[in-house]
């Protein structure tokens, strides 16, 4: 069975290895891809951080309800296999904007407070 890239008769002909930072394999100077590299790593985390505090304020009100995944799943309006994710911290099975409207259908206030 052909590839897509077989198909169309394209050849990788030459691997370049990336060195970690993308920002350096695009052509940015060592300084500023070192400074691009640490400030989307910044922003990443700070994401996880949103997310890992939204899944667990939504998994703290389903223990402090003591409800079932499969009651916390009608009223999230998820699968029960989505609650489990939830309750496990498989995060990267969520948006940010997921876990809000779940948080909204908690009854919590959620604010965005931008700076």
């Amino acid at each position: 069975m052909k590839t897509a890239r077989q198909d169309v008769g394209l050849k990788s002909s030459h691997v370049t290895p990336a060195d970690g930072n993308v920002f350096a394999d695009l052509g940015f100077s060592p300084k500023e891809a070192r400074a691009l590299l640490k400030d989307a790593d910044a922003r990443i985390a700070k994401g996880k951080r949103l997310k890992e505090d939204a899944a667990t304020a939504i998994a703290q009100w389903i223990r402090a309800k003591k409800l079932t995944q499969d009651a916390a799943s009608e009223i999230l309006d998820v699968s029960r296999p989505r609650v489990s994710d939830l309750v496990n911290l498989k995060l990267s099975r969520f948006s940010l904007d997921t876990l809000v409207a779940m948080l909204l259908r908690t009854g919590k206030n959620v604010d965005l407070v931008v700076r």
